[in-house]
């Protein structure tokens, strides 16, 4: 088991794009006021458990309804794209409703760990080492407790203005990994 820097840096990047938790900084301030309450702790626990669970058996539960990796990989790619327009184009391609109870449903999953995650996960599993992408998620759920804690202060902090130019950088990194994903699995 070798960790490699580059592949660690590189995962960690595109899970925290995929995630994009300071995107969704005004979704969980929403949410917050809906709920009155998020257990930031309990969510990030969730989505971490989700993620891991699904990096080392979700190639397996492809295998049992006959999917192999790199078609997923290639589903994914279109995901991730639309997941990229939407930051990038401001549009609201996928719909999601808040319940009354929001630290596991609607935040933990789908927002942090929902299918765009999850083909990420796949997708990156495809070229990348496993230690590698379980340190990415690490790295990234470390980073998603902060921000779930301390939401507030950083909607202060960027403001309206500067969330939006966030939203819309790693909209422009994802489309790049969509294509990039999309051309590897395809062989384009």
């Amino acid at each position: 088991m070798k960790f490699d820097f580059n592949q660690i840096l590189t995962t960690t990047m595109v899970i925290f794009a995929i995630i994009d938790i300071l995107g969704s900084i005004p979704v969980v301030i929403e949410l917050r006021r809906k709920a009155g309450h998020i257990e930031s702790e309990k969510a990030s626990i969730v989505a971490t458990a989700l993620m891991i669970l699904f990096l080392f058996l979700g190639e397996s539960l492809l295998k049992i309804i006959g999917l192999d990796v790199e078609s997923f990989a290639i589903a994914g790619s279109f995901v991730i794209f639309f997941i990229a327009m939407e930051m990038v184009l401001g549009l609201t391609i996928f719909k999601e409703e808040a319940p009354e109870t929001v630290s596991i449903v609607p935040l933990a999953f789908p927002l942090i760990a929902g299918a765009g995650t999850m083909t990420t996960l796949l997708s990156l599993k495809t070229e990348y080492q496993t230690q590698n992408i379980l340190v990415g998620i690490v790295l990234n759920m470390l980073f998603v407790y902060f921000v779930l804690k301390n939401t507030e202060r950083l909607e202060k902090l960027f403001g309206k203005t500067g969330l939006n130019i966030l939203r819309k950088a790693f909209g422009v990194i994802l489309l790049a990994i969509a294509i990039k994903l999309f051309r590897n699995n395809t062989g384009l």
